[in-house]
């Protein structure tokens, strides 16, 4: 009996429960993040219209393209500065002005009379142009001889709009090579007496030069108080010893000639048939070509 009373006991109904009731009101869930809100068409198109604004203010005024205007990057790529692609880059960099006013845009055109800063420079339109001559006799470099020897510039008319000029000087009697260009920079750096590129000459004499006077020429000379510095001379291969092979800095031909005259011997003719690493290869008398890229940029590191 004690044992039922103690079933009885364990078995007994379970105590109230402790969940709440559920009628009472529940806690207000928290709000989502909300993002930008959106901006209506109109302010948006405001909004841009105003930036727009402020855009063409650094910019000069557009015009309407005429028969002597160009893009502008084709205008700095003429001017040899940079490739038309790396000029885009300047442009869109704000580098670049046009009259004084920074331009941005791209395509935008320029007269050839309009004034082009390139990152500080005042840039000049004129495409640099480089042609190689083989001048032959009876022309001259010299525009004040009369009418009797022709100018040089004649061999070389119609290769370009661009006003070239020879780089030295060359009188009726001497051949070879001769370079023709636009670029002032180069001209200049090739008639300095303190250039580097070398110049090889054949020269032509009214008798052998003796090999005391070759070997006094080798060791170089003074000439009316300048030391001329001769990089080689020798007779030439199968031919007589009046015909002689100099190689020197100088591209004045006076220079080769007073060499020669030093020693009491008349210059007959004088061939110039190399310039800064440049040749006649393929180049008959009298004919002219344009230089490559690639002997441009041999020039110019020279």
């Amino acid at each position: 009996m004690n044992n039922k009373e103690g079933n009885n006991k364990r078995g007994g109904s379970r105590p109230n429960s402790s969940r709440s009731n559920s009628s009472k009101p529940k806690p207000p869930m928290a709000k989502r993040a909300q993002g930008p809100k959106k901006v209506k068409p109109a302010v948006k198109a405001a909004e841009e219209e105003k930036a727009e604004k402020i855009k063409k203010q650094n910019q000069a005024p557009k015009r309407q393209k005429a028969a002597d205007e160009i893009r502008l990057n084709k205008y700095i790529s003429n001017s040899g500065v940079c490739s038309r692609r790396d000029a885009d880059i300047y442009i869109q960099s704000g580098n670049v002005k046009v009259n004084g006013v920074p331009v941005t845009e791209m395509g935008y055109l320029v007269k050839l009379n309009d004034v082009v800063n390139f990152d500080g420079v005042t840039l000049t339109p004129e495409k640099k142009e480089y042609i190689l001559l083989n001048k032959p006799k009876n022309f001259t470099t010299a525009l004040d001889e009369g009418q009797e020897y022709r100018n040089v510039l004649e061999l070389v008319r119609g290769s370009t709009t661009a006003k070239i000029a020879p780089i030295g000087r060359m009188d009726k009697n001497t051949t070879g090579l001769l370079l023709f260009t636009n670029d002032t920079d180069m001209i200049r750096k090739f008639t300095l007496p303190s250039q580097k590129s070398s110049k090889i000459y054949q020269v032509s004499l009214d008798k052998n030069l003796k090999f005391e006077d070759l070997e006094k020429i080798s060791k170089g000379l003074v000439l009316d108080g300048h030391r001329v510095f001769v990089e080689e001379v020798s007779y030439i291969d199968n031919e007589p010893k009046s015909e002689i092979g100099l190689k020197l800095r100088s591209s004045n031909v006076k220079v080769v000639r007073a060499i020669f005259e030093n020693f009491d011997y008349d210059v007959l003719r004088i061939d110039r048939v190399s310039f800064a690493g440049l040749t006649k290869k393929n180049l008959p008398r009298g004919n002219w070509r344009f230089l490559t890229e690639q002997e441009i940029i041999n020039l110019k590191n020279v």
